[in-house]
C-alpha cells in the first residue's frame, strides 16, 4: 500500500513538472511555428536552448504552437499569419508581438524592449515613470 501511494505521489510531481508553462505562468512567449519554416528552425537551434535558461525565458516562458493546429486559443489582437511570430502575452491575451526572425541579436533586442515596458514583478501594465 505504501510502495502504491509513494509511486502515485511520484506520478503526481512528475505531471506537475511536465505541465505546459502557460498552466503554471501568467506571462509567456508563445512561438508560432509551422511545418517546414525555415526561419523557425534557426530560432529553433540559435536561441531556444538558450531562452530557456535566460532571464527573459524565466520571466517569460516559452511556449510552441503549430499554427496548423489552428487556433491557440489565446486572444491575439490580430491573427498570426507569418511563422516564426512571437506574441508575448498575459494570462492569455496578447500584449506584444516579434513577426519574423532574423538572427538572434534582432530577437533579444525586440524581447527586451517588450519586457523593459513592463512592470518587473507582474507585467501587467507598462512601467510607470515618475516626473
Amino acid at each position: 500500500m505504501k510502495g502504491m501511494l509513494r509511486n502515485a505521489l511520484r506520478l503526481f510531481c512528475l505531471m506537475l513538472a511536465l505541465a505546459p508553462a502557460g498552466a503554471s505562468h501568467a506571462l509567456e512567449l508563445v512561438f508560432f511555428s509551422r511545418p517546414g519554416c525555415v526561419y523557425c528552425a534557426r530560432f529553433e537551434r540559435d536561441v531556444a536552448p538558450i531562452y530557456l535558461k535566460s532571464d527573459e525565458g524565466k520571466r517569460a516562458p516559452l511556449r510552441q504552437w503549430d499554427l496548423s493546429n489552428g487556433d491557440s486559443g489565446d486572444k491575439l489582437a490580430y491573427p498570426v499569419r507569418y511563422t516564426p511570430t512571437f506574441v508575448l502575452v498575459e494570462k492569455g491575451a496578447e500584449i506584444g508581438r516579434i513577426t519574423g526572425f532574423i538572427n538572434d541579436d534582432m530577437f533579444w533586442g525586440l524581447l527586451g524592449k517588450m519586457l523593459k515596458d513592463l512592470p518587473p514583478e507582474t507585467g501587467s501594465a507598462p512601467a510607470r515613470t515618475e516626473e
